[in-house]
C-alpha cells in the first residue's frame, strides 16, 4: 500500500496545472504580472488553521489555490502573446505557514495566420481557439460579455474524445459515416466570434425577433455577436460550395439558471443539398422528398442512439425551414424532443447560389442527449475537471451512466426587491452567476406581487451548491452579500 503523504508533502509534487477556478479561504497574494516568464515567481500564503473545517487537507486547498494563479497568470500572458506557459508547483513551509509559488516555462508556438475577421491569435492544445480577452470583452455600453462566458471561450468540450459530448459527437459521426458513404463534411472548430448578419440575417430570423435582443444574446459590439447556434456558418459555407456538412460548436445565450441551462452549450448542425436529379425519379416533388428523406435520415439516427424506441413528428415553426418539425422519442416512460429540423427556407438557398435545390437542415443540443445517455443529473457537471466526473467516461463508450459522487446538500438563500421596467430575469441570472459561478445551481422566483401604488416585487430563492465539496456558512453568506449589493447597483432595482 502507498504510504500516506503528508500535508505538506503532497504539494511538493510537480504537476502540470489545468483545472477551474475555486474559491479557497484566507489567500494573499502578490499581484499578478500580465508577461510571465521562467524567472517569475508568484508567492500564496495560506493560514492552516483556516482550513481545518474543510474536507480537503491544507496542501490540498493550496495546490488548487496556486492552480488559480496559474490560470489568472495564463489569462494575462498567453492570451497576450503566442507563447504557452507550463507551471509547476513548489512548496515550502516555515513558521506555521506554508507557503507556495509556482514557475512558469515558456514554450513557443508555432503562430498561425490572423484571419481578418477574426481575432484568433494561436491554437489551443485541445484543438480550439484563443481570443485576446480586449476582443470579446470590453468596457462599453453596448457589450454585455462577463469575464465568465469568456472564460469558457476555446475550452470545446466537444472535442475531447473521453468527454461525454465528445463520445456523443462521434456516434453522430459514426452514423453519418455509415450511412452516406463519408459524404459528410465536418467542422467542429469554427470561431464562436460572428457577425450580426451571420448570427440573425443569412437564416431569416426576422428584424423584431426576441432573440436579438441584448436579453437573450451576447453582444461584442453593435456588429458582432458570440454565435447562439451553428446555423451561422451555414450561408458561409454553402458559398463555399458545400453541400452534404455536420457543425458542432459551442454556442451562447443569456438564460436562466437551473439543471438543464447553462449559458454555454453546444449543438450540432446537419445539412443537405439536392439536386433535380435526386428527387425527380422518385415522382415526388423537392420539399417533399427532402421531408421524407430528412425524417427517414433522422429516424435512423435516434434508433442508433436510443435503440429500439417509439418515435414521433411534431409540426412545429423555425424561421429558417418551411416544413419544420420536432422529432420526438418515448424514452424512460416519457415523450421527450430529440431535435429540431425542416426543408430549409428556398431564400436561404438562392442568397447563396443554390438555385434549382432543396435542402434539409437539423439541429440537435448534445447536452440534452448527453444528460439522458449517460444519466448525467446537472449541466454544470459537463464544466467540471473533478476525476470523479472525468475518469468515468471512455472514448467510444456510449451510454455509460453517471455515478453520482457528489452529496453535499443545498444551500437556499432568498433576495427581495422592488423592480423596475428594464429588469428582466436574465440581466438577475447573469449578475449571480458573475458573482457565484459554477456554486450556484439554481435561481426561482418563488413569489411576486403589486402593491396599491403599481410597484412590482420580486423574491428570488438562490441555490448554492458545490458538486465537489460542502461550502461553508461563511462563503455562501460572503457569495450572498455580494449578490444583494451588484443586484442593487447594476439593476438599479430596490432591496426590500
Amino acid at each position: 500500500m502507498r504510504k500516506r503523504e503528508g500535508g505538506y508533502e503532497l504539494a511538493l509534487r510537480r504537476r502540470f496545472l489545468i483545472l477551474d477556478k475555486i474559491l479557497v479561504q484566507s489567500v494573499r497574494s502578490t499581484p499578478i504580472s500580465p508577461t510571465i516568464n521562467v524567472s517569475t515567481r508568484i508567492p500564496i500564503v495560506v493560514e492552516l488553521e483556516s482550513l481545518k473545517s474543510s474536507n480537503m487537507s491544507a496542501a490540498e486547498h493550496l495546490e488548487m489555490a496556486a492552480c488559480s494563479i496559474a490560470i489568472a497568470a495564463a489569462t494575462h500572458s498567453s492570451l497576450l502573446s503566442r507563447t504557452s506557459q507550463l507551471f509547476f508547483l513548489h512548496t515550502r513551509k516555515k513558521n506555521g505557514f506554508t507557503t507556495s509559488f509556482f514557475s512558469s516555462i515558456a514554450v513557443p508556438s508555432t503562430p498561425k495566420k490572423k484571419s481578418w475577421s477574426r481575432p484568433v491569435v494561436s491554437a489551443l492544445e485541445l484543438g480550439g481557439v484563443k481570443i485576446a480577452k480586449e476582443d470579446v470583452v470590453r468596457d462599453d455600453p453596448t457589450n454585455n460579455v462577463p469575464d465568465t462566458i469568456f472564460s469558457k471561450l476555446g475550452m470545446q468540450l466537444h472535442r475531447r474524445d473521453q468527454h461525454p459530448l465528445g463520445i456523443l459527437k462521434n456516434a453522430i459521426y459514426e452514423y453519418f459515416d455509415a450511412n452516406y458513404s463519408n459524404k459528410f463534411d465536418k467542422f467542429d472548430d469554427l470561431c464562436p466570434l460572428v457577425s450580426v448578419k451571420q448570427n440573425f440575417d443569412d437564416v431569416l430570423v426576422p428584424a423584431d425577433h426576441v432573440s436579438r435582443s441584448y436579453n437573450d444574446t451576447y453582444y461584442v459590439d453593435p456588429q458582432t455577436v458570440l454565435r447562439c447556434h451553428t446555423s451561422a456558418h451555414q450561408a458561409e459555407l454553402l458559398r463555399k460550395g458545400h453541400t452534404h456538412f455536420l457543425v458542432t460548436g459551442d454556442v451562447y445565450r443569456r438564460d436562466s439558471i437551473d439543471s438543464t441551462h447553462y449559458p454555454v452549450f453546444h449543438q450540432m448542425e446537419g445539412f443537405r443539398v439536392f439536386s433535380t436529379e435526386d428527387w425527380e425519379a422518385s415522382g415526388a416533388d423537392g420539399t417533399a422528398f427532402a421531408a421524407e428523406d430528412l425524417k427517414k435520415c433522422l429516424e435512423g439516427l435516434a434508433r442508433h442512439l436510443f435503440g429500439a424506441v417509439e418515435m414521433r413528428w411534431i409540426d412545429t415553426y423555425f424561421p429558417f425551414t418551411n416544413p419544420s418539425f420536432e422529432l420526438e422519442i418515448y424514452f424512460k416512460e416519457k415523450w421527450m424532443e430529440v431535435l429540431g429540423c425542416g426543408v430549409t427556407e428556398q431564400e436561404i438557398l438562392k442568397r447563396n447560389g443554390k438555385l434549382n435545390n432543396v435542402a434539409w437542415a437539423f439541429g440537435l443540443g448534445l447536452e440534452r442527449l448527453a444528460m439522458v445517455l449517460f444519466d448525467i443529473p446537472d449541466i454544470r457537471l459537463f464544466w467540471t475537471t473533478d476525476e470523479r466526473f472525468t475518469s468515468q467516461f471512455s472514448k467510444g463508450q456510449l451510454g455509460i451512466k453517471f455515478k453520482p459522487f457528489s452529496k453535499y446538500p443545498p444551500c437556499y438563500k432568498d433576495v427581495s426587491f422592488w423592480i423596475n421596467e428594464s429588469f428582466t430575469e436574465n440581466n438577475l441570472c447573469e449578475v449571480v452567476r458573475g458573482i457565484a459561478g459554477d456554486l450556484v445551481e439554481e435561481v426561482q422566483l418563488i413569489d411576486n406581487f403589486t402593491n396599491k401604488k403599481g410597484m412590482t416585487s420580486h423574491c428570488y430563492r438562490i441555490a448554492y451548491r458545490s458538486m465537489e465539496r460542502s461550502l461553508t456558512d461563511e462563503e455562501i453568506n460572503e457569495l450572498q452579500m455580494s449578490v444583494r449589493e451588484q443586484v442593487q447597483s447594476k439593476l438599479n432595482v430596490t432591496l426590500r
